[in-house]
C-alpha cells in the first residue's frame, strides 16, 4: 500500500452507513466483502438493473441475481454468476425442442425467474420481491433494484447498429466493436423505494467495481440529482481495471474501442472530481496515483484482486480505512 497512513484495523464504536453501487461480478464480490464486515443497517447496495431483459418469456434479472446469490452464498464459486452445483434438465430439454439456448438457464436459477415473473405480473414491484428473495435466502442486507421501472441499456456497434445488452454481452460474446450507450426509459424511471431514504443516511457512497459503463452509469443517471443534493460528500470508486486489463468482463475493450486507453487513470477520469472524492487503483497502478490526485480526487493504492472470500473482506477493510481517513 502507498501514499496514505491507514489507521489501525477498523473498529469504530459506530461502523460509518454505506451505500454501494454495484452491478456484475466485480460489484457482487465487494458488495459482499462489504457485508462480511458492516451489520445489516450500515450497508445498502444498490444494483443495476439496465441488463435485465425477457427470455423464454421469463424476467431476468442478471446483476441483480449475482449480487444476491453471492451474498446468499449460492454463487457458482468458479463463474461468480448462476448458481452452484447447478443442474440443467430444462435447458438441455429446450435445447432439444428448438429453444433459442444463448443464454443459459440453470434449473436451481429458472426457479428465481419463473417466481419473479409471476409476481411481477401480479402487478408486484421487483423491489418487493427482491426484498421478499433476500428474506427467503437469508441476506440480511439491503439489496435494493436501482429501479422499479424499466430501463434497458442498449449498446451502439460498428457491425450491428444498436443491440440490447444481453445481445451484445452473451449472444455476441461481446465481439461487435462499440460506439457508445443508451438507456431506454432512464429519462422515466425514479429510484426504488428505499433509494433516497439510503443515500440521504449515508456516511459514504461506494462505487464497486463494476462496468463503469454498463453496470455503474445507468445507476448514476438515476440518482445523479440526489448524489448532487442528498447523498453525502464522500464518494469512493474501486478501479475494476488492473494493469489495463480487466478481470472479467468487456470494460477495457469499450474504452479501447470508443478510443480511450483503458487504465485505472480512465475509470477516475470517467468518473471526474465532481462525482468522486476518492479514487482506489491496484498496487501495480500506483504509478496513476499523482495523476488522480492531479484530478482533483484522492488516490489510494491497495490489493484489489478478489480472488477469495477473504480477498473481499480485506478489501473492504481497506475501502472502510480509506473513508475514515477522508470523512
Amino acid at each position: 500500500m502507498t501514499n496514505i497512513n491507514l489507521p489501525q484495523p477498523f473498529t469504530a464504536r459506530q461502523p460509518p452507513s454505506i451505500v454501494a453501487l454495484a452491478g456484475g461480478v466485480g460489484g457482487a464480490k465487494l458488495a459482499d466483502g462489504l457485508a462480511q464486515i458492516l451489520p445489516p443497517k450500515a450497508l445498502t447496495i444498490i444494483v443495476n438493473t439496465g441488463d435485465d431483459f425477457v427470455h423464454w418469456g421469463l424476467n431476468i434479472s442478471p446483476d441483480l441475481d449475482t449480487v444476491c446469490y453471492t451474498l446468499a452464498g449460492l454463487a457458482n464459486p468458479i463463474t461468480g454468476w448462476g448458481r452452484m452445483n447447478e443442474t440443467w434438465n430444462v435447458f438441455e430439454q429446450m435445447e432439444r425442442l428448438g429453444a433459442e439456448t444463448w443464454f443459459r438457464l440453470g434449473d436451481s436459477d429458472l426457479a428465481t425467474h419463473l417466481e419473479r415473473t409471476r409476481r411481477l405480473r401480479d402487478g408486484e414491484p421487483l423491489s418487493s420481491i427482491t426484498r421478499d428473495f433476500c428474506a427467503r435466502w437469508g441476506i440480511r442486507h439491503a439489496i435494493l433494484p436501482m429501479s422499479d421501472d424499466p430501463v434497458a441499456t442498449m449498446v451502439d456497434t460498428i457491425e450491428h447498429g444498436e443491440l440490447p445488452f444481453q445481445e451484445y454481452f452473451v449472444h455476441q460474446r461481446c465481439e461487435p466493436t462499440v460506439k457508445g450507450f443508451r438507456f431506454e426509459g432512464v429519462e422515466k424511471a425514479r429510484p426504488a423505494p428505499g433509494v433516497v431514504e439510503a443515500l440521504r443516511a449515508a456516511d459514504a457512497v461506494v462505487f464497486c467495481p463494476s462496468n463503469p459503463w454498463v453496470s455503474i452509469d445507468p445507476i448514476l443517471r438515476i440518482i445523479s440529482h440526489l448524489l448532487a443534493k442528498e447523498a453525502p460528500g464522500v464518494r469512493v470508486a474501486v478501479s475494476p481495471i488492473i494493469g489495463g486489463q480487466t478481470v472479467k468482463g468487456p470494460a477495457a475493450k469499450m474504452f479501447r474501442e470508443l478510443g480511450i486507453e483503458p487504465s485505472a487513470l480512465a475509470v477516475a477520469k470517467h468518473y471526474g472530481e465532481s462525482v468522486l472524492t476518492g479514487f482506489i487503483l491496484d498496487e501495480i497502478d500506483a504509478e496513476w496515483m499523482e495523476d488522480v490526485r492531479a484530478l482533483g480526487i484522492h488516490p489510494f493504492s491497495t490489493s484489489t484482486l478478489m480472488k477469495s472470500p477473504e480477498d473481499r473482506r480485506s478489501l473492504a477493510r481497506d475501502v472502510l480505512h480509506f473513508i475514515e481517513r477522508l470523512v
